[in-house]
């Protein structure tokens, strides 16, 4: 292989400082937090040294799963390596030698790393193809055995009939899957669609990942989504932990199928342009000791801190140790990996706030003090390494995307290393959701303000890119309910028939389902994210099969045939988010500047404000309708309806002539140097767009095509 050319920070604009303050010219609030910034990036700038003097740059060095782990050679020689310091001794074991615990010893070189050359054997390798395999290691405490799945597999399945503890298997199939599409470009709106690929089934079951490729996916890409977010790829044990608790982080689920069959749900993604985000968990471990890494060589620190900085008392899991060479190794090369075997297009990174600080965010509420972005509860190790995972991705990756969930609000998150920032391109606003939820449970619709609703969706850090949602898996989950199922409740079960009474519960439940995903689209952020299942609103909650519930997949599914159904209303909500989708596609609010709000209007209950040269309106007011109501807008001109949250193809009342023309009047209003007079009845929303600017057939397209 090639030298890899030493790893370099790429420089920042001209004029700006090259010692990690240049975000201060981004966020001023930063100017007495120099001196923290500067040593931040100066530990990032140092690892970038050490590893280019040892290791030959962060291109070879997270090659790591080409050094660890099993390789197989051209001539079928399979070597497998393995760190492990604190062995005495180091046996590989399996199917392929009859299990026998001493034919087979391993190497150990002066580092702590294991090593074994199995020939072929006529011509063949000596360990078949998905064939059960485990490292035995001789350990210190009375030389005791300890057998572990090794930490690089490539797969690992489970027998639930046998066992919960996972079986390693030796990955090498005899034809190799080829990739036949291009990773597609980097979508300049990200419209993501999130998604689980074992609820992704009406049927109480684990879907595929080929069910997935056949059913899910020609779904979202109608609807128009560029992006899908897949969750509980890494493998975990249990099922319940919705993928968070990973216990082998290179194995792709086997739950859901083979890996050629997970290479494939990218590929055809790809085919039709969609993006592709794994959801990676570095944020900590299962505690797992038989089929995870935790004590893998019977200490307490390899891959994680010692005693209880290496435990998570909420999650119950492990805490890795970002300080360790070896375990950036590890984590940097698991990047990689995702990116290179399954072409993955990017990452959302969770439970960030838990890598930033060293109470994990436990029992801390986070005021916005810049205080607390610095200083001795900052894990200045965790920090560290997330700059340097999104060093190294867009280093490699151009087109990489990279999310951070993070409740905290640390500054510089989405700004790049160059500058200081930790190089995320996007971050979570994960104040928006909260709100929702919190207004629907505790005020009457009369009361919703107007100015805390745009504040929300419109407070975001400058030059830091967001992404906003409505709802996500996180208020699907059991102990919570769909944003649909908060406004309507048990009508649900009753009246979401066709056949049936439209009651005011139901009425007002679709409104608002409509109105908040559209303003949360329009005002929220850079980009917007969906949780599958809701974009139609999804009843009920999510559960996964557990004791607790007598292992029942009922609420571990989601119910793709209720927008299906022409006789149900999901299908209008499911044609409502299809057209904002592809509304956006047109007209790329997303990534426009932000909005310029010119009305909040808290006795109406209005909002107005315009983005990339569309004028949105939205009267939230349960009971008020207005006719001939002014409103700024900035450009003179035509305009016409282009999204209109009332229309009968969406469920709405049809109280809107969509073929009518609004002219803008030559007179300041609302700080706007125009304005146009509308009708706007409760509970509606609509988006109007200069004529010039409409496609002859667009909007019907668009509104009809659902």
């Amino acid at each position: 292989m090639a030298s890899a050319p030493d790893s370099v920070v790429a420089a920042p604009p001209h004029g700006v400082a090259n010692d990690g303050t240049g975000i201060v010219s981004l966020d001023p609030y930063l100017e007495p937090y120099k001196p923290a910034l500067r040593t931040r990036f100066s530990k990032a700038q140092s690892w970038i040294t050490t590893i280019n003097q040892t290791e030959g740059g962060l291109e070879k060095f997270s090659r790591g799963y080409e050094l660890y782990g099993f390789l197989v050679a051209p001539d079928h020689t399979i070597t497998y390596r393995e760190w492990a310091p604190n062995a005495l001794r180091a046996f590989l074991i399996g199917d392929f030698n009859a299990w026998n615990r001493d034919s087979h010893e391993m190497r150990r070189n002066d580092y702590g790393v294991w090593e074994i050359v199995l020939p072929p054997v006529h011509g063949r390798p000596a360990i078949e193809n998905d064939s059960k395999i485990k490292i035995s290691l001789v350990v210190p405490n009375d030389h005791a055995r300890a057998e572990r799945i090794p930490a690089w597999i490539k797969r690992v399945t489970q027998d639930l009939n046998v066992s919960p503890v996972y079986d390693a298997r030796f990955w090498n199939p005899p034809t190799k899957y080829t990739f036949k599409h291009p990773r597609p470009p980097k979508p300049a709106s990200a419209r993501i669609y999130e998604a689980h690929v074992g609820i992704s089934s009406p049927e109480p079951k684990v879907a595929s990942y080929r069910e997935f490729t056949l059913n899910t996916l020609p779904r979202i890409h109608k609807l128009g989504y560029n992006t899908i977010q897949l969750m509980a790829i890494m493998e975990h044990a249990y099922y319940a932990s919705f993928g968070y608790q990973i216990n082998s982080f290179f194995a792709a689920s086997s739950r859901y199928g083979s890996p050629d069959e997970l290479k494939e749900l990218v590929d055809t993604a790809h085919g039709l342009g969609i993006t592709v985000l794994l959801d990676v968990v570095h944020s900590h471990a299962s505690k797992n000791v038989l089929d995870g890494l935790n004590m893998f060589d019977n200490s307490d620190h390899l891959y994680f801190h010692e005693g209880l900085r290496g435990r998570h008392e909420l999650w119950d899991s492990r805490l890795f140790n970002y300080g360790s060479h070896e375990v950036l190794r590890f984590l940097l090369s698991n990047l990689r990996f995702w990116m290179e075997e399954y072409c993955f297009d990017g990452f959302r990174f969770d439970g960030v706030t838990s890598m930033l600080y060293t109470h994990h965010g436990i029992g801390t509420g986070f005021s916005g003090g810049y205080h607390e972005y610095f200083g001795p509860n900052v894990d200045e190790d965790g920090v560290v390494y997330l700059m340097l995972a999104n060093e190294l991705l867009h280093g490699l990756f151009p087109g990489c995307i990279t999310i951070a969930e993070d409740v905290s609000g640390m500054p510089g998150l989405c700004v790049p290393l160059s500058l200081g920032g930790l190089g995320f391109d996007y971050r979570l606003a994960m104040a928006v959701p909260d709100l929702y939820i919190k207004w629907l449970k505790e005020k009457q619709d009369i009361d919703w303000d107007m100015g805390a609703l745009t504040h929300t969706l419109t407070n975001r850090r400058y030059g830091e890119r967001t992404i906003a949602y409505a709802e996500s898996h996180d208020q699907a989950l059991v102990g919570d309910k769909t944003l649909l199922f908060w406004l309507c409740d048990k009508e649900m079960y009753t009246n979401m028939s066709v056949l049936s009474e439209f009651t005011p519960v139901i009425e007002r439940g679709m409104a608002l389902h409509k109105m908040i995903r559209l303003i949360t689209h329009g005002l929220g952020g850079e980009g917007y994210l969906n949780f599958e299942g809701n974009e139609f609103g999804h009843p009920e909650w999510l559960d996964f099969p557990r004791e607790g519930n007598g292992n029942s997949f009922h609420y571990a599914r989601r119910q793709f045939n209720l927008p299906d159904d022409k006789d149900l209303r999901y299908r209008f909500l499911n044609a409502f988010d299809g057209a904002m989708q592809h509304a956006e596609e047109k007209y790329g609010w997303l990534h426009s500047p932000q909005a310029y709000v010119s009305l909040k209007n808290e006795q109406d209950k209005v909002v107005v404000f315009e983005r990339a040269g569309l004028l949105w309106i939205f009267n939230f007011h349960p009971s008020q309708s207005f006719t001939d109501y002014r409103v700024g807008v900035e450009e003179a001109g035509t305009y016409r309806v282009v999204v209109n949250t009332d229309s009968k193809r969406y469920g709405g009342l049809d109280r809107i002539d969509e073929g009518t023309r609004y002219f803008t009047t030559d007179f300041a209003w609302n700080g706007r140097r125009n304005f146009v007079q509308v009708y706007v009845p409760t509970r509606t929303a609509m988006v109007l767009a200069r004529e010039e600017t409409l496609e002859e057939g667009w909007r019907n397209q668009v509104s009809l095509g659902w």
